[in-house]
């Protein structure tokens, strides 16, 4: 039953995707699955590296037009401790969270955080874009007082340190906004490009679980909307996109693109497959964004929802003015990566680089889960003339998308626990599952085999020793007839036969003699020592040794029990002579 069992078993699960339902039952989010544990809390060591633009001939630029000489101060490297919070399960395969984040400076890794950096000045600069639709003097004025009241915050630029630049700093124009903005729009009470990013995000977040794997990860819902505020047109607001954690596996989906959102981006990533790679020995997949993410809208009218109201920019970038509270901030990559050349022009110091600046992705193709990542962008500052403010001659700024620094967050490796986990479900697993399989139907037909020849030869066996068995007790029945020549006696069991008349012997083999029947018991009525001596002639004329004495010493059952009823007839010793 055993070896049965063992095989059906095998056969079966030959033929069921038994392993993909372990694999995907740990890795479908549920409070108690092996996703949930790396999900809440990853544990992986995920850095944010900054890199600030500092500029080093503001006067020349300004006074005399020169090109920007920008010098790439950097890294400055934060380690990302983060977790999942209020999180709550939902019956259609959904669940709601909230980000916590906290960023950690590692000094190790990065350079002098205190050392001050000349940046443009974005909140100035921000509101002198706004004049030439506006009246003039009314920012003459704010901007007057303001170099009266904060001389150094009047000016097109700053100088700031790292973290303050990241973490915000003091400035009185972003205060002013924080107290006069409506609420819904109401910035900061600091400058700082990260700021929102320490801490409890306000944002929450749901996306599917994975009891469907074609949408494993990706987002259902931000804030209770189906859809980004910050656009009115898909694809533009379109959120189905993974937070960074989970994306649905492409053994699944058999799509070559996958989305990733982040909340600074405003909007949705694409990622498209490139082609197999192997992350410390286990095989996935390359991905990187395509050509047309930052193409400009005349040939990828896509893009022309992010172009609210205004001119579309140049190939390279995207308006995430909506998501900095209307301050004019573009997207790109590092140094102008894959965008517009004549966005490199008017500066100097800028060296694209696609190892360096490209954004990419190693996704499992089995199991969606990322091995190792970085999203690379960069902030742009977009500038428009004021002719009308002469304060710190802010009226010679020119027209210019300004860089002010670029970021690099993401992954290098995932912990060895999740390395082992996936190493097993996507390495070990599909070459051990039909070995066990295999194993199983291999190993029952061997018992099985090994069973039934056993029993065939037993079975053999047992016939061949019951026909010797019984060819023993016909040897025995026919050696129970005797004619013993020395006594002149034939002997059939308990029967003994006597002829009536005397005959000459040399017609004995021509005439038939009459025969005296004698009863048993006048057989038995011989004395035991005559019987004792036929028995043993008999013996030693008919058998070998080793049976001789056995024999001898019997009762002589083995002849006697046969026929119960013997006859005894007695040759006359004439007869012979």
């Amino acid at each position: 039953m055993f070896s049965i069992c063992t095989v059906v078993l095998g056969i079966i699960l030959s033929f069921v995707p038994w392993l993909d339902y372990i694999i995907f039952r740990e890795l479908r989010l549920w409070n108690g699955s092996l996703s949930y544990s790396y999900w809440q809390k990853p544990g992986v060591v995920r850095l944010t590296k900054v890199y600030i633009f500092n500029v080093t001939n503001p006067h020349a630029f300004i006074e005399n037009g020169e090109k920007p000489k920008l010098a790439e101060v950097g890294p400055f490297v934060y380690r990302e401790d983060m977790e999942k919070v209020n999180i709550k399960f939902h019956d259609n395969d959904t669940v709601t969270f909230q980000h916590k984040k906290i960023l950690r400076f590692v000094p190790e890794m990065s350079v002098d955080k205190t050392q001050k950096l000349l940046v443009p000045n974005i909140p100035l600069l921000t509101v002198t874009s706004f004049s030439p639709n506006l009246a003039g003097f009314v920012f003459n004025l704010l901007v007057t007082g303001l170099a009266i009241t904060y001389k150094e915050r009047a000016k097109p630029f700053v100088h700031v340190t790292a973290e303050e630049l990241v973490f915000g700093y003091n400035d009185p124009l972003v205060t002013l906004a924080h107290y006069f903005y409506p609420k819904g729009k109401r910035p900061n009470s600091q400058m700082g490009l990260l700021l929102a990013r320490n801490g409890t995000l306000d944002e929450v977040s749901t996306i599917y679980s994975g009891e469907k794997m074609d949408r494993f990860g990706y987002l259902d819902k931000v804030n209770g909307l189906d859809h980004l505020p910050h656009w009115r047109d898909r694809p533009c607001n379109d959120i189905r996109a993974s937070e960074g954690s989970f994306f649905p596996p492409r053994a699944v989906t058999k799509s070559d693109m996958v989305y990733v959102y982040d909340k600074d981006l405003c909007r949705i990533l694409p990622l498209q497959y490139r082609n197999d790679i192997y992350k410390d020995g286990i095989k996935a997949g390359l991905y990187t964004p395509p050509s047309s993410t930052f193409e400009c809208a005349r040939l990828n009218p896509d893009n022309r929802c992010y172009c609210e109201g205004e001119e579309c920019p140049p190939r390279g970038l995207q308006n995430i003015s909506p998501c900095q509270y209307n301050a004019p901030v573009y997207l790109s990559y590092p140094h102008f990566y894959d965008a517009d050349p004549t966005l490199l022009e008017p500066f100097e110091g800028l060296k694209p680089d696609k190892k360096r600046h490209e954004t990419y992705f190693y996704i499992q193709d089995k199991i969606g889960v990322p091995l190792e990542g970085f999203v690379r962008v960069q902030m742009n500052l977009k500038v428009n003339r004021a002719p009308n403010i002469k304060v710190n001659n802010i009226h010679k700024f020119p027209d210019i998308m300004f860089p002010v620094m670029w970021i690099e967050e993401g992954i290098h490796e995932v912990t060895p626990s999740i390395w082992r986990w996936i190493f097993l479900a996507t390495t070990v697993g599909p070459i051990a599952a039909p070995l066990i399989c295999y194993s199983m139907i291999i190993i029952g037909l061997t018992i099985l085999i090994t069973i039934f020849v056993k029993a065939y030869k037993n079975f053999v066996i047992g016939q061949n020793s019951i026909e010797i068995m019984e060819l023993g007790k016909e040897t025995l029945r026919r050696g129970s007839t005797l004619i013993i020549n020395g006594s002149h006696k034939l002997i059939h069991k308990d029967n003994v036969y006597q002829p009536l008349n005397q005959s000459d012997p040399s017609q004995s083999e021509e005439k038939l003699h009459e025969l005296k029947f004698v009863t048993r018991s006048e057989c038995m009525d011989k004395s035991g020592d005559e019987n004792n001596d036929v028995k043993s002639g008999f013996v030693k004329s008919n058998f070998f040794n080793p049976e001789r004495e056995s024999l001898i010493n019997s009762d002589n059952s083995f002849i006697l029990s046969e026929h119960r009823r013997c006859r005894v007839f007695k040759l006359p010793d004439s007869y012979f002579s």
